[in-house]
């Protein structure tokens, strides 16, 4: 399993993870992409999720199997990023995630209720080139996670419960496979209930490692 986590690679200086994907397309291209296509699970998050999409390894091709579906795309082809906050500041605060009913990384299909866990991010706000953009992602199954309040219920944009304002509460994509996933919240900050500020055992962002080491397993 390959983890790319959260932080400021190089400083963020060319925007949110813009240099560090530089680095997986030139240096690292081919060892990623055999490490996709056998299967191996990956996971971004926080700068991992936007270097995940910058370099083009998620959502992945689009063009319907023209080339292999993880072949990442161009700066060109890309249609959707991660872009500043709506509200141009900071975010640090606790929010509820949930993952897609339906989404390709099959894996996340058994987490229980929402995952409680914090973001910290400048550049989180996820958009896509076009409305069609957007489609295509809804039904090909790549939507992985949303931001939804205590209760479950869709954020339907209202802040802070989307902290960012990305389209359709979006907090995570999934490649085609569903063995690469990335997501804007921290769910290693809420791997412990001590971790919590609201104590309790509910929504603990282990649930998230331990889908992804089941895949790892398989």
């Amino acid at each position: 399993m390959l983890v790319l986590p959260g932080g400021f690679s190089y400083g963020d200086a060319l925007g949110a993870g813009v240099r560090q994907a530089l680095d997986l397309r030139v240096f690292f291209h081919d060892e990623l992409r055999e490490f996709i296509e056998a299967g191996k699970p990956v996971l971004g998050i926080c700068n991992g999720f936007q270097t995940l999409v910058k370099a083009g390894f998620l959502p992945g091709s689009t063009d319907n199997g023209a080339r292999h579906n993880d072949e990442p795309q161009s700066m060109e082809q890309r249609q959707v990023t991660l872009t500043q906050n709506s509200r141009g500041r900071f975010e640090c605060r606790w929010i509820h995630l949930a993952v897609e009913h339906g989404a390709k990384a099959s894996c996340l299909a058994h987490l229980e209720g929402p995952v409680f866990c914090p973001v910290a991010h400048g550049e989180g706000n996820f958009q896509v080139s076009s409305d069609e953009a957007l489609k295509r992602l809804e039904k090909e199954g790549l939507v992985a996670f949303r931001y939804v309040d205590e209760h479950g219920l869709p954020a339907r944009g209202r802040y802070p419960i989307n902290p960012n304002g990305s389209v359709a509460d979006i907090a995570g994509i999934c490649n085609r496979a569903g063995n690469v996933i990335g997501l804007m919240p921290h769910p290693e900050d809420h791997i412990d209930p001590i971790q919590s500020p609201l104590g309790g055992r509910k929504g603990l962002g282990l649930s998230v490692f331990q889908a992804m080491m089941g895949l790892a397993f398989a």
